[in-house]
């Protein structure tokens, strides 16, 4: 029998008691050992999609769990949205299928024009603002169905269709057996991590598209681990979509859409720039499908250019060792806004006599530290202490003020010795971003198990910030809990520089 089920799923075969000709193979499920196909209806002469559940009619454990995914499948037939395709028929052996035909059920759904999802993603990730437009109609439906009481089964890429009008579908509706809600939440966080990444989250993927990294907790990667100019929000609800809801995973399709609905606003506002007028501005082309041609003048202004270039190198290496130099002088910096000193009181309310600083002392080495082990930026954290106020560390832009995703975000600097630091210096220019100055006994220490010595609220400049009493630490924690806010939905922080300067 198995033979001859596979002889007849073949483009150009006949099933459904002669009623459907399958036109091409969209993919394959191999958890409900469902194949989904693209196929032609003789009666009604439309074309249609089917999701056809394989299996022997002798096995009665496959035989219910088929009967039970074309039951919910119809009972989905009465919800209609744009981001799933209408359910038109379902079948099974007696009703529309031959007994010999080695089919246990399929749903018939409508065609939806358009692109496979995995052609979509072929070439590589797609920004975060294409992946929100196309995402939101299937979260909206999925929200939809849920309210219904329904359950969808969009937890398969090769279910998924892209529209012609740019609009992520259920194309091939018939949820397992044993599908609950949750399985669509991780579904569209899933597709959402797809989109980004171009790796799929979940077991059971199709062959061919590689599984999401992991760390060592087992825990899936943030997409912006991977590519760090994706939105912090966005990577973040992608992941927690995925993870167990008793720490912390994402519940409902709704708190993704909120996500999703923020990150299309921001998008709408970037669309307001004006763009570069072409005629104007010539020089600011960036991208051209012409050959080079051969320039004897351009040559020219080539090797000019290079040696502007080497000279203006030569010229950063003697003012970056000018920095270097006054960065262990005693003289305070000049410039760069004003600097704020804060005192900090002692438990019986007095304020600490700041000690004698015996000199500034650099870090063994600095890192982003993050309980969510979703560190913002973490390749720039060494820019914070290179002695070079042009460069920075920043964080993700967050659409909400912590706690709201995470706690605080930190630069966590180890030294080579225990030190006992007299005060730390930050220089940025978000005004407002509130501090923690903490000590660590590790590295990885978890927060609750570190000391506060210092609080400040930055300044636009440099913040000199006066620590209380504490035994000499190898790490010590600049830790951010409230980031700077810009207004829009716009709250990130910036540090250039820190300076450590050790007690007498």
């Amino acid at each position: 029998m198995s033979s001859g089920v596979h002889a007849a799923l073949v483009p150009g075969g006949v099933i459904g008691n002669g009623r459907y000709r399958l036109l091409a193979k969209s993919g394959a499920d191999g958890r409900s050992n469902a194949e989904l196909w693209r196929a032609r209806d003789g009666q009604l002469n439309r074309d249609v999609a089917l999701t056809v559940l394989l299996g022997d009619l002798a096995d009665n454990q496959a035989a219910a769990r088929a009967r039970r995914t074309v039951e919910r499948a119809m009972h989905a037939s009465s919800f209609t949205h744009p981001g799933v395709s209408r359910v038109i028929d379902v079948l099974t052996p007696g009703t529309g299928i031959r007994p010999d035909e080695g089919i246990l059920g399929m749903v018939v759904a409508e065609w939806t024009q358009g692109t496979d999802l995995m052609d979509l993603i072929a070439e590589g990730p797609l920004p975060a603002g294409a992946a929100t437009r196309l995402l939101e109609p299937l979260g909206a439906a999925i929200e939809g169905a849920h309210h219904a009481g329904l359950v969808l089964g969009a937890d398969h890429p090769q279910r998924i269709r892209v529209t012609s009008d740019g609009r992520l579908r259920l194309a091939f509706p018939g949820p397992r057996p044993d599908a609950i809600a949750r399985d669509d939440v991780k579904g569209l966080g899933a597709i959402l991590y797809l989109l980004l990444t171009g790796r799929w989250a979940l077991p059971g993927g199709p062959q061919g598209v590689p599984p999401a990294p992991t760390g060592p907790d087992g825990t899936v990667v943030a997409p912006n681990a991977l590519h760090p100019y994706l939105p912090h929000d966005l990577s973040s609800v992608a992941v927690r979509s995925l993870e167990d809801t008793s720490v912390g995973g994402i519940r409902t399709s709704a708190a993704i859409l909120q996500v999703l609905d923020q990150i299309a606003a921001e998008e709408a506002q970037t669309a307001l720039i004006a763009p570069v007028d072409p005629d104007k501005e010539e020089d600011q082309v960036v991208w051209t499908t012409q050959r080079p041609r051969e320039d004897k003048q351009q040559k020219k202004k080539l090797w000019i250019s290079v040696g502007v270039l080497a000279l203006a190198t030569l010229s950063v290496i003697v003012w970056l060792s000018v920095q270097i130099v006054g960065f262990f002088s005693d003289e305070p910096s000049k410039g760069g806004g004003p600097t704020v000193v804060i005192n900090q009181p002692t438990s019986e309310g007095q304020n600490v006599q700041a000690p004698v600083a015996a000199g500034p002392v650099q870090p063994g080495q600095i890192g982003v530290y993050d309980v969510t082990n979703q560190p913002d930026n973490a390749n720039q954290a060494s820019r914070a202490v290179d002695s070079n106020a042009t460069t920075f560390w920043r964080t993700d832009n967050y659409f909400q003020q912590f706690p709201a995703l995470k706690p605080g975000i930190g630069l966590m600097a180890s030294f080579a010795e225990p030190v006992k630091l007299a005060s730390i210096t930050i220089t940025s220019p978000s005004a407002g971003t509130h501090v923690e100055i903490r000590v660590a006994s590790a590295q990885d220490a978890p927060i609750e198990e570190t000391k506060v010595v210092g609080v400040a609220d930055l300044s636009d400049g440099q913040t000199q910030i006066q620590l209380n009493e504490h035994e000499p630490t190898g790490h010590v924690l600049i830790w951010i809990t409230q980031l700077t806010s810009s207004g829009g939905g716009k709250n990130q922080s910036e540090i250039r520089e820190v300076l450590y300067t050790r007690a007498q």
